[in-house]
């Protein structure tokens, strides 16, 4: 994972993504980096794209964002077809596992119960499943499970329905707590235009290192976390219908902070969530995406910086948070530089942006239904954009924290404001 500078607060930048399916060939190309004052800005896109098949998705990211989004995904990883010519197919049967332990592509496919399919390559082998209507049921272990690979890639035949589900306690194999239906130590992806529907007594998809999703309809319920990885999750494109006990995404490794980020460019969620919508450990960065979030916190990470995206978040604590999650990062921010964000907050002692560094409003629509807009700590400004708090426009950021002195303004006058960033 690559990690590129914060911009500093109160520099304007904004980023576009989209992301979408091309039929014509194409290479990767990259825009270059622009710089601007708050008073003008240009927009600045990096574009990505699979030049060996034409079913891929082509990637344009913002190229000022906190991270280096093109190395984030492969031309494989775009690809959302798979070429089965020499693949093998495993029809799966009640009470037989199944086990893949060489280089190749396996359609898996059948109806059946108490099935794992343990990936058990070298760590040099890249391993790819085509899920062709594969319909598990286990009571207490994994469907897929992958203790060692250079990679895994799960595709979504196209037309295909995917039913997995974990209907009891997960119990540990080779000393792995997997508590996940889809569990993977090796990097994962998951693509295609099928579908795959998850339910978990625990958390649905776990990866121990990088995930990576670019297509696909996912329909996931778990007690816990619906998708986790490790080191990072990035998103390009896919549907997500998630309701989760915890997070609806969890990017985080528990030793080593320096780990767990969210990219996400593309893709349509809709989330309800125990806990957080999506949270990271280190950065969140959002260049795209529509998102509707029912949670306790909608977005949240040391850095959360969104170029671009439709964002409709139902929070009862913070709609969107920082702080310190990670030790290699000096001060927590919030930075908003595009997309349109709609945030309603629940009563009582809650955000709708609170960040425990910086807050920075540099462009995009925010409309926000909140007691109290903003909270942060170091500083807070909006030097663009457009942006309305309970149905009046407000150009000056009030702080509901003030360093815990009252509810006076760091930066500018208090606009249509009260004391404590709530409206008069």
């Amino acid at each position: 994972m690559t990690y590129k500078k914060l911009i500093l607060p109160g520099l304007l930048v904004l980023g576009l993504c989209a992301c979408t399916s091309t039929s014509a060939e194409s290479t990767a190309s990259a825009a270059s980096t622009a710089a601007a004052a708050a008073s003008s800005a240009t927009a600045s896109t990096t574009t990505t794209t699979s030049s060996s098949n034409t079913s891929a998705i082509t990637i344009e990211s913002s190229s000022n964002g906190v991270l280096d989004a093109t190395t984030l995904f492969s031309e494989r990883d775009l690809e959302q077809s798979v070429d089965t010519t020499t693949a093998e197919t495993i029809t799966v049967s009640d009470g037989q596992d199944v086990t893949i332990s060489q280089e190749g592509t396996y359609i898996l496919t059948g109806t059946a119960s108490d099935v794992t399919i343990t990936i058990d390559a070298t760590d040099s082998e890249k391993i790819q499943l085509v899920l062709d209507d594969l319909q598990v049921t286990n009571t207490d272990q994994p469907v897929i499970y992958a203790v060692t690979a250079d990679k895994l890639f799960i595709n979504l035949a196209s037309g295909s329905d995917n039913v997995l589900s974990v209907t009891g306690t997960f119990t540990t194999m080779n000393d792995d707590n997997t508590d996940a239906v889809i569990y993977s130590k090796c990097d994962l992806t998951l693509n295609g235009t099928g579908s795959l529907t998850i339910s978990s007594t625990c958390n649905g998809i776990s990866a121990k290192d990088d995930l990576v999703i670019t297509g696909g309809t996912y329909t996931i319920t778990s007690t816990e976390d619906a998708i986790e990885a490790h080191n990072s999750i990035s998103i390009a494109d896919g549907t997500f219908s998630i309701t989760a006990g915890k997070d609806a995404f969890h990017s985080e490794d528990s030793d080593d902070d320096s780990l767990g980020s969210i990219y996400v460019c593309g893709g349509t969620f809709d989330i309800t969530a125990g806990d957080d919508g999506l949270q990271a450990t280190t950065y969140a960065q959002y260049d795209g995406g529509t998102f509707n979030i029912d949670a306790v916190e909608g977005l949240e990470a040391t850095v959360v910086q969104i170029n671009d995206g439709t964002f409709v978040i139902s929070a009862s604590d913070d709609g969107i948070n920082a702080s310190t999650k990670s030790s290699t990062i000096s001060t927590p921010a919030i930075e908003i530089n595009g997309g349109d964000i709609t945030i309603t907050m629940g009563s009582g002692d809650t955000d709708a942006i609170d960040s425990n560094g910086s807050l920075t409003i540099n462009g995009g629509t925010l409309n926000i239904t909140a007691s109290s807009a903003f909270d942060y700590i170091t500083s807070g400004a909006i030097n663009g954009g457009s942006v309305t708090v309970n149905g009046q426009t407000v150009t000056t950021m009030t702080n509901s924290m003030n360093g815990g002195g009252g509810g006076g303004m760091q930066q500018g006058g208090n606009g249509n404001m009260g004391p404590g960033g709530r409206m008069n």
